[in-house]
């Protein structure tokens, strides 16, 4: 049984439609303590080569909910990733790179565990889940 008072986060994506980790993707952590607080945005950081952050910030104590945002739109507007749209059965031109331009993904968490949230992500579509 872990004795910390606080829960901890980490998260990674994959670019299922061309089977690589997504690098560059930048990533916002807030937090609150309780359902009806305000958010606290805790700061950020990137996805590296394998799609992993590495370094986001601490949970605060008390930390009850957590909310990852993930800026998506510029990683399919970079020129490297337009392949993936040769792979999807989708229309030719679309108004931006991707249907979300964003991904927004909220939580709850108990003091003392870890949660890693994978996000699999497509220009049409995404999935999360409680990783290890």
């Amino acid at each position: 049984m872990s004795t910390s008072t606080t829960a901890s986060v980490s998260t990674h994506i994959l670019d299922t439609s061309i089977g690589r980790p997504a690098q560059g993707v930048a990533v916002q952590l807030s937090a609150r303590p309780g359902r009806d607080a305000d958010w606290q945005a805790l700061g950020g950081s990137a996805t590296d080569a394998d799609g992993r952050c590495k370094d986001l910030p601490a949970l605060p104590e008390g930390t009850t909910h957590v909310r990852l945002d993930f800026a998506v739109e510029a990683y399919f507007e970079r020129s490297e990733n337009k392949q993936a749209d040769a792979q999807q059965d989708a229309p030719a031109n679309r108004d931006s790179g991707a249907f979300f331009p964003e991904v927004a993904i909220t939580f709850a968490v108990q003091p003392g565990e870890h949660y890693h949230v994978p996000l699999l992500l497509n220009p049409f579509g995404y999935s999360v889940y409680r990783g290890s």
